[in-house]
């Protein structure tokens, strides 16, 4: 029988996760579909079975580093993982209280690093594996009002390109695909479109977009990509 090949998703119950997790299923992948709610984590599962893929809920609170060792131990031989679980903030940075910036980073930074800290050495022991991080347009670039927000997806950037350095000479790439305003469910619509049409396409993108980006990025068609900051943004970034 074919090696069954394993990609872990986190915060995959909704938005760009979940629409990695369909599209990682169909590509021949048994997804680990990772969430806090489980009764949404079991639509995603059901509705990657339906469709003749192969996937199972993992509950975990990334936000507590013991926990994180727990899902890196539930989860198995991971060949693709996918750090996309966080939360964004938007406002003036006076209004930022002391205990959400440190949620913001325990959950946008903390998470993968020790997820990845936990996964990755292992790829490398098997020689082979891909790590691929979500971060964002505001990662490089400057929205006012999005400056914590910007500066926990430019760390993940940066951790990209450290992680390749130290891992892809043993067989595992690492890159980050940074999207520009999306529907996912997690901001208004209204504001979306509103933002999107700053983009050089005049329009937001669908998550499912994204999720294509991120399967290319763990298909063999990706192989010699590393360490790279891949934007998925319409263009905004560019001008």
């Amino acid at each position: 029988m074919p090696e069954t090949r394993t990609a872990l998703v986190t915060g995959a119950t909704s938005g760009i996760g979940r629409a990695a997790a369909l599209k990682l299923a169909r590509d021949g992948f048994k997804v680990m579909v990772h969430g806090r709610d489980a009764e949404r984590g079991a639509a995603v599962v059901k509705e990657i079975e339906s469709a003749g893929g192969s996937a199972e809920f993992l509950a975990a609170d990334l936000t507590d580093v013991p926990a994180i060792g727990q899902l890196a131990a539930a989860a198995g031989d991971v060949e693709v993982l996918v750090n996309n679980a966080g939360f964004s903030w938007f406002g003036p940075s006076a209004d930022l209280p002391p205990d959400r910036y440190d949620e913001l980073f325990d959950a946008n930074v903390r998470s993968a690093y020790y997820l990845t800290a936990a996964i990755a050495p292992k790829m490398a022991e098997r020689g082979r594996g891909t790590v691929i991080n979500l971060g964002s347009m505001v990662g490089q670039i400057g929205l006012a009002g999005s400056a914590a927000y910007s500066a926990t997806k430019a760390a993940l950037a940066a951790l990209t390109r450290s992680w390749a350095a130290e891992y892809s000479p043993r067989g595992v790439r690492v890159n980050t695909v940074a999207p520009g305003p999306a529907y996912t469910g997690g901001a208004s619509r209204e504001r979306l479109t509103t933002l999107g049409k700053t983009t050089l396409l005049s329009r937001a993108a669908e998550a499912e977009e994204i999720g294509d980006v991120i399967a290319f990025l763990a298909s063999p068609a990706a192989d010699y990509i590393t360490g790279a900051v891949i934007p998925v943004d319409g263009g905004r970034s560019a001008v």
